[in-house]
């Protein structure tokens, strides 16, 4: 694939990503978001940040199996517009749900557990989107860089946790993004396993 039809990919799913906030601000503007529009916009702005949170972790396996690392290249803005969403489902739960009412969100957090999930993925997903950038992989170093991002995947478990606690009855796919994130999760620990007996070798022979 040349670099111009890799651009070309790129901005495909950068709008492609995008559209799923375009099409709900098209509704809201012609009035189609059903009976209860702040309802449907938190819903599905969660809906989209799992889906993308999800299918995030599932490039680098992808990359692996395909032998190509070219989806690897939409990793950083994949994770990115799953923040974006994350951030507008909060920021309707906060102004539109809760009337930015510190003392009922503080009171909602602490009560009702799918709230709680929602709340720590979100506060772990904050330090892995201000270190998505070049210059802050420079700065951790890439090391320190991966360890901290392995944290995703804690927060996608808290993402599923969230949406499971929420739907109560139709857990189909909560359960569907749980299935993937495990298997996504146990790819990454047989991937390391060579690597980690490989490093403890290397320190028996140098204690040797």
């Amino acid at each position: 694939m040349t670099e111009r039809n890799r651009r070309v990919l790129w901005f495909v799913v950068f709008i492609g990503c995008l559209l799923p906030a375009a099409d709900l601000v098209y509704r809201a503007f012609i009035g189609d978001l059903g009976s209860d529009p702040v309802e449907t916009l938190i819903r599905t702005t969660g809906d989209w940040a799992i889906k993308l949170l999800v299918a995030g972790l599932l490039l680098t396996p992808l990359a692996r199996i395909l032998k190509n690392p070219l989806p690897i290249r939409f990793r950083r803005m994949i994770g990115l517009y799953a923040f974006f969403y994350v951030c507008i489902h909060l920021s309707l739960y906060l102004g539109l749900d809760q009337g930015l009412d510190i003392s009922a969100i503080v009171k909602d957090v602490l009560k009702r557990p799918y709230i709680t999930f929602g709340m720590m993925a979100f506060l772990l997903l904050v330090p892995l989107a201000i270190t998505s950038t070049k210059k802050m992989v420079a700065r951790l170093g890439p090391k320190k860089w991966r360890q901290l991002h392995r944290a995703v995947y804690v927060a996608a478990s808290f993402g599923v946790v969230h949406y499971y606690l929420l739907v109560k009855l139709d857990i189909t796919w909560p359960l569907i993004y749980g299935t993937i994130l495990a298997a996504a999760l146990l790819w990454r620990v047989w991937q390391t396993l060579p690597r980690l007996a490989r490093s403890q070798a290397k320190a028996a022979r140098t204690r040797a």
